[in-house]
């Protein structure tokens, strides 16, 4: 009985479904978007981090555009959801951003070392040959567009 009351006020609750539908409006549509700038489909794409739009972006945009409707923008927990879309932009733009750019940078460091080190007699360790993972933040254009995007469906779902 208690579940179905939680299930029952999850389902109700504006703000939630709100962020949850962009993160998975905006996964989705990175296959498209992928497709139409390389040519190439991807289905990967629905689960990967990085990419246009920001999944990230558009879930803390829609989230703070609900509650300024339903709340208005002089409440508490508005204030609260800005400051925490801020961060997690600001993280997706700029720190995890740059961590990709890091890891291209490291891949190709082990790539030549290990092209030096199949030319010594004890060869390469095969412990090292795991690539980073490249694609973790998005450019500001990606971000900038996830946030349109949360707050289209802000709007919708603070009807």
């Amino acid at each position: 009985m208690w579940f179905t009351a939680f299930l029952r006020g999850i389902a109700h609750n504006p703000a939630l479904m709100a962020a949850l539908a962009s993160i998975l409006v905006a996964q989705v549509i990175k296959v498209p978007i992928f497709y139409a700038t390389n040519r190439k489909w991807e289905l990967s794409k629905m689960m990967s981090t990085g990419g246009m739009p920001s999944s990230h972006s558009s879930a803390v945009s829609s989230l703070s555009t609900v509650i300024a409707i339903r709340m208005g923008t002089g409440s508490m927990l508005f204030a609260a959801a800005v400051v925490f879309a801020i961060i997690v932009m600001y993280d997706a733009a700029g720190i995890r951003r740059h961590a990709g750019e890091q890891a291209i940078v490291i891949n190709k460091l082990v790539e030549e070392i290990g092209k030096y080190m199949d030319r010594l007699p004890m060869g390469r360790n095969e412990e090292y040959q795991e690539k980073l993972k490249e694609m973790l933040g998005h450019q500001p254009i990606e971000v900038f567009m996830g946030s349109i995007l949360g707050i289209l469906i802000g709007v919708i779902a603070a009807r």
